[in-house]
């Protein structure tokens, strides 16, 4: 009976030591700014219907603090996230307050992103690592402005080929085996 108090205690005392530890550590999305960065996404191929292959076409991502801001003093640093389910993040850009008309780069859509439809998001963080505004490429309901990605399917010419090569080897290998054990059978059967 005493095991189970001290296991019960020593598991409360993990998760207020977690509680606690993430209390000071992260920030509840409604807590953050809204609109405070102006984000635009444009793909590499535009058009409707038109699905951009993962590996292959780019992102041009721009960004700048919105004149509303309210929060900019304690910006640090932008971090820029393909939003889905799992998100995949960006790296990260120092901010320079000079830098308010906005920053632009391509990002090349990596080749593990599964495929799905995604929009892009920027969060402000401040000199302790913690989010404290963002903006995004798409509506607050997130049905505008949004791209398609299709995932690469792992299959290529050269996989086939070796599935094949082996596929002939393992049959050519039965055949073999095959045919030797009916002639030995059949020389055993002889004496």
């Amino acid at each position: 009976m005493a095991i189970h108090k001290i296991l019960f205690a020593s598991l409360l005392i993990c998760l207020l030591i977690q509680s606690s530890h993430a209390a000071t550590k992260e920030r509840l999305f409604s807590d953050l700014e809204k609109s405070a960065l102006e984000v635009t996404a444009t793909p590499s191929r535009v058009g409707e219907g038109v699905v951009l292959a993962a590996g292959v076409d780019k992102l041009s991502i721009t960004w700048k603090v919105s004149s509303t801001a309210t929060k900019e003093p304690e910006f640090k640093a932008i971090k820029v996230k393909l939003c889905y389910a799992p998100a995949s993040q960006i790296s990260s850009w120092s901010y320079d307050p000079a830098m308010k008309a906005g920053q632009s780069f391509d990002y090349t859509l990596e080749r593990d992103i599964p495929t799905g439809t995604y929009f892009v998001r920027a969060y402000a963080v401040d000199t302790k690592d913690h989010e404290v505004a963002f903006g995004q490429s798409t509506n607050e309901d997130k049905t505008t402005n949004l791209f398609s990605v299709q995932a690469i399917s792992g299959r290529h010419k050269s996989l086939d080929i070796a599935s094949v090569c082996f596929s002939v080897f393992s049959v050519v290998a039965l055949l073999v085996f095959f045919v030797n054990e009916k002639r030995k059978a059949k020389i055993e059967q002889s004496k």
